[in-house]
């Protein structure tokens, strides 16, 4: 599954609440491609009992809960961005999406696909696009895309952790467990614990994800393997997460989260990713702590391994301040692609 990653210049000025203070809101596209659509319910409402849109309010309002607790970000933007979502948007429309500025959900096919709005780690995933955005702005291509949706992979599957209280070791790891229909012979669109075995359908076919750089995919399509080759970094993830359990938004999620926000770059490489995650182990955990030694040995399993200078000590990457990097006011988001094949991942 693909989505339009563009940066809306005027909407964090225009939409700032206090810290704090999360304000959500809920439009009805009725199966309409005009956004926002028709509002249904807004901060404090009562719920609708359309399963839709009390999903889409409730599971930004879990997101935006995770990373004001856990890591003292206020909103998407840390500045209070308002979190909008448009449900029902279009007739079988398999995909959720942040389009740079809101919330896309799509009902699904009733096929293949249930509706986008059922699985918490999706919400997750997508918000997450948005704190990339506003942070390490990672490039949507090759190994940077990869990196932009191994993030949000990442910081999907912790906010599912946080919301059920489940360990590292409890957890499924699974990305979009629940969102196929009964038809499709599969569990989930993606697995960090063990890339390319979520699914394997007649249709579908078989997960390609790898879960090692010596099967890294070459190719042209899905914006160089965007949605593929994060399996990789996702795995890398899960090893160290488990490795050194309890509850991995504590210690694995904290070290992603600073490497994310402070040290990473628009074109960061897998290597980078590795570089980084090791310096903000030390620098949270301290140099030569079982976080730093976690964070080492899962990337090397996966054939990433963190450079000879940064492990010696020396610091590669410079760490930067957080800044909000809006794009200019005529970048603006495309409407979103209509369906091309069913071979399809979240975006």
């Amino acid at each position: 599954m693909r989505g339009e990653r563009a940066v809306v210049a005027t909407i964090a000025g225009a939409i700032v609440i206090p810290a704090g203070e999360k304000r959500r809101t809920v439009y009805d596209a009725g199966q309409g491609r005009d956004l926002p659509g028709k509002l249904v319910r807004g901060e404090g409402d009562p719920a609708t009992h359309d399963a839709a849109v009390d999903e889409a309010y409730d599971g930004a309002g879990k997101t935006y809960d995770f990373y004001q607790k856990v890591y003292a970000r206020n909103s998407i933007d840390d500045r209070g961005l308002r979190l909008d979502s448009t449900v029902h948007y279009g007739v079988g429309f398999d995909n959720a999406q942040w389009n740079g500025r809101q919330m896309i959900y799509g009902d699904g096919d009733g096929k293949l696909f249930q509706r986008f709005t059922k699985c918490l780690e999706i919400i997750g995933h997508e918000l997450t696009h948005g704190v990339t955005q506003y942070t390490a702005a990672l490039a949507y291509s090759d190994q940077p895309g990869a990196l932009n949706e191994h993030f949000s992979d990442v910081f999907g599957i912790l906010v599912k952790q946080y919301s059920l209280k489940q360990t590292a070791g409890k957890s499924d790891w699974l990305i979009g467990a629940g969102l196929f229909t009964k038809r499709v012979h599969g569990a989930a669109v993606r697995s960090m614990k063990a890339p390319g075995t979520a699914y394997d359908d007649p249709l579908l076919g078989k997960d390609p994800q790898p879960a090692h750089m010596r099967s890294y995919k070459r190719t042209r399509s899905d914006n160089g393997g965007v949605h593929i080759n994060n399996g990789i970094p996702n795995h890398a993830f899960y090893l160290a997460a488990t490795r050194l359990g309890g509850k991995a938004w504590e210690v694995a999620g904290r070290i992603w989260y600073a490497a994310l926000t402070a040290k990473l770059s628009s074109r960061a490489q897998f290597g980078d990713c590795a570089d980084a995650t090791f310096e903000a182990a030390g620098n949270l955990f301290g140099i030569g702590s079982a976080p730093q030694h976690a964070v080492a040995d899962a990337w090397k399993a996966v054939g990433v391994p963190v450079s000879a200078t940064v492990l010696a000590g020396e610091p590669r990457l410079t760490l930067r301040e957080v800044a909000l990097q809006p794009a200019s006011a005529t970048q603006l988001p495309a409407e979103p692609r209509a369906r091309r094949s069913r071979r399809r991942r979240i975006s």
